[in-house]
């Protein structure tokens, strides 16, 4: 997959093609691009889960990397197709009854 933004829910492989730093592979889910930081061109800072082998998430982090050395595993779905789309009724609230 191509270098691109990344968006919440991507989950992306770091290598030594993305920074020095990853001496062993990292597998990350993002949370979020810092788009109020300026680093070096060609690199970029995100927020992220650290995933286990498993999937399941171990440490959030702050990672700094070269954006054309991230590796994507897999997207985060963009839009919810049409005819899945609910709405979420209200319901009201009963005060002093369990």
């Amino acid at each position: 997959m191509s270098a691109g933004p990344l968006r919440a829910g991507d989950v992306v492989l770091l290598t030594r093609e993305a920074s020095p730093q990853f001496t062993r592979p990292l597998t990350v889910r993002v949370i979020r691009e810092l788009t109020d930081r300026h680093p070096y061109a060609g690199w970029f800072w995100f927020e992220g889960y650290e995933l286990n082998r498993r999937g399941a998430a171990v440490q959030q982090r702050e990672l700094y990397a070269l954006r054309a050395g991230v590796r994507w595993l897999s997207r985060a779905n963009r839009e919810v197709p049409a005819g899945r789309r609910s709405s979420v009724r209200p319901v009201p609230a009963r005060a002093g009854t369990r």
